[in-house]
């Protein structure tokens, strides 16, 4: 991070249209014209410190705009709520109100996430929640900044518990060194809701999803992905789009940690006016998924360029990354990434640092290609920027070569397997499966249906393609 960028914290990456038009106010009155969107689901910008304070006094919302690099936004799942795959009892509104909770911005980083999905990073805080099969209680993963390794807290902690928990460990973590301590400690200090763990936390494998365009959000509903390759939202086309959506009863605007934000709930009646919006703005809503799952540092020109150059590699070579992830750093030492795949530039040799060397690149990827293993692999390393497209191309074939292990995590008692082949119809356009042993359920459509039965209207819940932009495609399938 540039070291003028300052930040706005959105917790959990939630906003209303009016608090983000009055921040772009802010920001436009500082003489901006545009705004980065950060990892943590955070608002980063340049500006000299000394602006600070007269910005924040003409915000109506109160908006702290952040300088230090102590403090930390608290990063939550609630941008995938009722869109993604969910745990049951977690609602939207839980999300709402365990933020409410917390007071003074952290300086812990902090995940509130439901394993379920995998657009939101569970495991890249120091304190990260991760919502269980037991109604209203979840998992702590702790790995505080000076530990080496993390661990899972030894009980459930109680919804309602959560921000006081968070604060707690925050006066105290610089003394705690193992979980343990940090257990005893708490349990002196705070009278918690606790429940037992009764089954270790074990996050099943999903593939990445497509987040962008305008997709179908229950029967009469939709919601709205928007991604810009360069992260430079432009503030003029941000502050219309509030308009719009203060006008169209619109409550809640979501960033993601992809930089791209999401909008949901938006009305039938409203879809086409939408539409018609963004089209006057110009706005692509159907990048290359190529393109799209990039964690690329914020205002970093060179590694922008490398993007662009891989994601021109596997264009024009045809390959495929569905459901990979990529992600570009300049620090070796601080491994904190949430792609599948990192490619990290190495510092140069003191020796050779007044000199005009060429940069060499690791490479490496999380075991099974899933972030939430936190366990990297090395693939290559020190290896020439004009290597690395062929490198990633065979790694994403391994990676799709590996595809079926993923989605089975235990394996036979007796090691004897059976392969069956099974047929399903997938949307070419965001890859969805129409399965007819499950039906869609959304749709009406009952399981047991196939494909050919299904009425000439249908469309991919997803994506809203047409039935026509289908295709059969063979599944194989062990069986023990």
């Amino acid at each position: 991070m540039n070291d003028d960028l300052h930040r706005i914290l959105i917790r959990g990456g939630v906003t209303s249209p009016g608090e983000l038009k009055d921040i772009i106010f802010m920001l436009e009155t500082a003489g901006l014209k545009e705004v980065h969107f950060g990892s943590r689901q955070d608002l980063l910008f340049p500006m000299k410190a000394a602006d600070e304070v007269q910005l924040e006094s003409i915000s109506q919302f109160n908006t702290e705009i952040v300088g230090e690099r102590k403090y930390q936004n608290i990063v939550c799942s609630y941008v995938s709520a009722d869109i993604f795959d969910m745990t049951y009892w977690l609602k939207g509104s839980t999300y709402l109100y365990i933020l409410e909770g917390f007071g003074d911005n952290p300086k812990l980083k902090i995940n509130i996430t439901d394993p379920k999905q995998r657009l939101v990073p569970i495991f890249s805080g120091d304190l990260n929640f991760v919502a269980s099969e037991s109604e209203d209680y979840w998992y702590l993963n702790v790995k505080l900044p000076h530990w080496q390794r993390s661990a899972t807290y030894p009980v459930l902690i109680y919804t309602w518990d959560i921000a006081k928990i968070s604060q707690a460990i925050e006066t105290i973590y610089e003394d705690i060194q193992d979980v343990d301590e940090l257990f005893f400690v708490l349990s002196k200090k705070l009278d918690t809701n606790n429940k037992a763990i009764e089954k270790e936390l074990k996050i099943e494998y999903t593939t990445f999803p497509y987040y962008e365009g305008m997709n179908r959000m229950g029967i009469d509903q939709y919601w709205l992905g928007l991604y810009w390759r360069n992260n430079k939202y432009d503030l003029a086309f941000l502050k219309e789009f509030c308009g719009f959506c203060l006008d169209n009863s619109i409550g809640k605007i979501c960033i993601t940690p992809w930089k791209s934000f999401i909008v949901k709930g938006i009305k039938k009646d409203s879809r086409l006016e939408l539409e018609r919006f963004l089209g006057q703005w110009g706005i692509n809503v159907r990048h290359s998924q190529l393109e799209m799952n990039w964690h690329v540092p914020v205002d970093d020109s060179e590694a922008l360029e490398l993007k662009k150059f891989l994601v021109r590699s596997f264009d024009q070579n045809d390959i495929s990354t569905y459901g990979l992830t990529f992600g570009i750093s300049n620090d070796v030492g601080k491994r904190s990434h949430f792609a599948s795949v990192i490619i990290e530039k190495n510092a140069l040799p003191a020796i050779v640092q007044d000199f005009e060397v060429r940069p060499t690149y690791n490479v490496l990827h999380f075991e099974n290609f899933d972030p939430n293993t936190q366990k990297y692999m090395a693939y290559a390393q020190d290896v020439d920027k004009i290597e690395l497209p062929g490198l990633l191309m065979e790694l994403s074939k391994k990676y799709f070569v590996e595809l079926g292990k993923l989605a089975t995590r235990e394996e036979p008692v007796n090691g004897n397997s059976e392969k069956q082949k099974q047929f399903v119809y997938q949307c070419q356009s965001c890859f969805t499966v129409y399965d007819k042993l499950y039906g869609d359920a959304k749709a009406g459509i009952s399981a047991g249906t196939i494909f050919k039965d299904l009425k000439e209207s249908y469309q991919c819940p997803v994506c809203d393609s047409p039935k026509k932009n289908f295709e059969k495609v063979e599944l194989e399938i062990n069986s023990f």
